[in-house]
């Protein structure tokens, strides 16, 4: 059934693409803090494997709700890994269970996020005339800066 929430299709459409990307960006990023979890070895195990434990948790929360935000505007969330592969930002680096390594790389993939987020708050505001996608990233944002902080803290 065409949803009738009072934004244009060509404009949920555009808006759903962007948070598929999003989306696909959440899903390299998940992948690597996990991967990341399972293989850390250092000094900071035990720290780091529960830090990497709670932000692949919180990742996997996110990924549920970008989908089901896609969802909610009438499109459908793009879930094949070769789909993914194809939209995400993000890359995958060599193996390493060297901490600083596996830090500064989840770091980076947050910042990342973060300079893409800062850009649909308002492109999907103005651009789009989504206030609820808009809000919905701003809040994504505030969970990115904070998760970065935590990862940041480890490298100083």
């Amino acid at each position: 059934m065409k949803t009738n929430i009072g934004i244009s299709d060509s404009n949920t459409q555009a808006v759903a693409f962007q948070l598929n990307k999003l989306l696909a960006n959440e899903f390299v990023l998940y992948t690597k803090t996990r991967n990341y979890h399972w293989n850390i070895a250092g000094m900071h195990f035990f720290e780091l494997h529960k830090l990497f434990e709670g932000q692949y948790e919180q990742l996997q929360e996110i990924m549920d709700e970008i989908a089901e935000r896609i969802r909610a505007i009438g499109h459908y969330s793009e879930a094949r890994l070769v789909d993914i592969l194809k939209l995400t930002d993000l890359l995958e680096p060599e193996y390493t269970n060297e901490e600083k390594e596996q830090l500064s790389n989840l770091l980076n993939d947050h910042e990342t996020i973060i300079r893409i987020l800062r850009t649909l708050i308002s492109e999907f505001a103005d651009t789009y005339k989504d206030l609820g996608s808009s809000d919905y990233v701003t809040g994504l944002l505030r969970q990115h800066e904070k998760m970065a902080w935590m990862l940041r803290a480890f490298l100083k």
